[in-house]
């Protein structure tokens, strides 16, 4: 399992290199910082001063090395539009966005999973086909509009629910947290809505998907002639066995969730790192949003490690034939 871990982290590293080399690049040619800086009215001399000061007068290469360099040290310079240290803002948004994305993730799994089953199951009742309706919507409709529609309903019309901001916040370390307070929780429920219901329709049509297969294959059929009772067919064989697709698609959603919050973000003025990322392509902030692509690939690259020793976790027969393969080598 070590040498598996390894292995995979040896596979990262030149992902996260041309990941970073590719926003770097991208980014460095996007309008012009020194201008933001020094708005409208500056002298040439303090262009050529600051563009000095930000090393931007260096080659691209350069550029990226020295940036690449601080990265490793968890240093991404400073922000063009604030003037702080990037790593400074990203620590404080951070915790808005992945409790947003650990929210609405949690909401996807705890409410898809089980309607899939259901629908699975019992694919001919008459709540099957409601849930199959109510999951045409939530993937059709697109995230902005099915944030705005829940704006207009539940704050506008019904005034339950605040319409933007994080609500109160309180302080641990470090870290801001809304579900310590009511209002923060208040804050929650429409921006984790908004971003897992596509998640949520996607798992759910999955695993519906998945039983309805596993529930024909030979193997469900013995376990029924073996006289196990429904409950030991249905959540200890045929659900056991559609596990695997549903951790490789929820990995990747979580990972999607994190990416693109920036509409859910940008939608409820949510404080979180897709807002400041929208706010820093307006500025043209490179070093935030070169961090920013950098921090979502290493986001995407530790959650394809935690899905393959989830594999091991769920499904026998891979610890099976890396065991057989092991003892095939000796």
């Amino acid at each position: 399992m070590t040498a598996f871990i390894l292995l995979r982290i040896l596979q990262a590293i030149p992902v996260m290199l041309v990941v970073s080399l590719v926003s770097f690049l991208m980014f460095a040619h996007v309008g012009d910082p020194v201008a933001i800086m020094l708005g409208q009215d500056h002298t040439p001399e303090q262009r050529e001063a600051l563009v000095r000061d930000l090393g931007l007068d260096q080659p691209v290469l350069v550029q990226y090395w020295r940036f690449l360099g601080n990265a490793i040290a968890g240093d991404f310079g400073l922000s063009y539009r604030l003037s702080r240290p990037v790593a400074e803002l990203i620590a404080e948004r951070a915790p808005a966005t992945l409790e947003l994305a650990f929210t609405a993730a949690a909401l996807a799994l705890l409410v898809g999973v089980p309607m899939g089953v259901y629908t699975g199951l019992y694919r001919n009742s008459w709540i099957s086909r409601l849930f199959l309706t109510f999951s045409l919507i939530g993937v059709s409709l697109p995230t902005f509009l099915i944030g705005i529609l829940l704006i207009l309903v539940f704050s506008v019309w019904l005034g339950w629910l605040p319409s933007f901001g994080r609500g109160e916040t309180v302080q641990i370390g470090w870290w801001t947290t809304g579900f310590l307070t009511w209002s923060g929780i208040k804050a929650l429920i429409l921006p984790a809505i908004t971003l897992g219901l596509f998640q949520l329709t996607l798992i759910m049509r999955l695993v519906r998907a998945e039983m309805l297969e596993v529930l024909r294959t030979d193997y469900i059929r013995f376990a029924r002639a073996r006289g196990l009772s429904n409950r030991a067919v249905h959540f200890g064989h045929a659900l056991r066995n559609t596990l695997v697709p549903v951790i490789t698609i929820a990995g990747l959603q979580l990972g999607a969730i994190i990416a693109f919050a920036i509409v859910t973000e940008t939608v409820f003025q949510w404080p979180g790192m897709g807002l400041l990322f929208i706010q820093s392509v307006g500025a043209a902030d490179i070093p935030v949003m070169a961090a920013y692509l950098l921090l979502i690939a290493a986001v995407f690259v530790t959650i394809n490690l935690v899905v393959d020793l989830l594999y091991y976790a769920v499904d026998p027969r891979l610890r099976a034939d890396r065991g057989a393969a092991g003892a095939g080598g000796r």
